[in-house]
């Protein structure tokens, strides 16, 4: 078993280890997809108004963020704002602003494309029946735009959770940290443990993100009949 690297799995609290790192993963994560919703759902309003100057200030930010690879802007929110403006940011936090400034870029643009689907008439059958603006929103456009938007707010919790993999490079101690700590801790007696720590770390991100994927499919099916 030794010569396999297996039991280095279940030496002392290594598997307790690697689960407290999944942890930190997932509330790094759940954080930032919270605090995108809430910022998102306004920006996305906001991207469909006719205003020029709104329009370009979106449109900006959303290129920016979708060009700019999220190690990039870890590096630049860890290593450069925190030391140029002397800022005390953990990597925690570091990360938890990254995800944020993508998540709500992607948020934003979910919720765009979901108003935007509403069919002009929906608007108009809305104002035959006599319903004010604000009942034509509550009963028939955020109804709809809800089907529109979870199933794809879901995917992108799943792609927040895989992405938090970048964080092991700034020094967050999540699940691949503590994986590369097993590993380095044990690499005379196991050499081959590498294979065994990252396989049950893939496994794990597969058991965190397959069923919130299987739950965005299901959803987009029912809502579609």
């Amino acid at each position: 078993m030794q010569d396999l690297g297996i039991s280095v799995l279940f030496e002392g609290s290594n598997f307790i280890r690697l689960l407290g790192g999944l942890w930190i993963t997932m509330k790094i994560a759940l954080i930032s997809v919270a605090i995108s919703v809430v910022l998102g759902i306004p920006m996305g309003i906001v991207m469909t108004l006719k205003n020029p100057v709104t329009k370009a200030l979106t449109r900006v930010y959303l290129e920016f963020v979708r060009i700019m690879p999220q190690l990039a802007l870890l590096f630049l929110v860890y290593f450069g704002l925190a030391r140029a403006f002397r800022i005390n940011l953990s990597g925690q936090l570091s990360a938890v602003i990254v995800f944020v400034i993508w998540g709500t870029a992607e948020m934003g643009d979910l919720v765009r494309g979901a108003l935007i689907s509403i069919p002009k008439h929906q608007y108009d059958s809305g104002a035959a029946l006599g319903l004010t603006p604000l009942q034509i929103y509550q009963y028939i456009i955020i109804p709809q735009t809800l089907r529109r938007l979870i199933p794809p707010a879901i995917n992108l919790t799943t792609r927040m959770i895989k992405t938090t993999s970048l964080i092991v490079l700034i020094g967050v101690v999540e699940v691949l940290k503590v994986g590369q700590q097993i590993i380095e801790a044990n690499r005379y007696t196991a050499p081959t443990a590498a294979l065994w720590i990252y396989g049950v770390i893939f496994f794990l991100y597969f058991i965190v993100c397959y069923p919130i994927s299987l739950l965005a499919g299901r959803l987009e099916k029912r809502w579609q009949n």
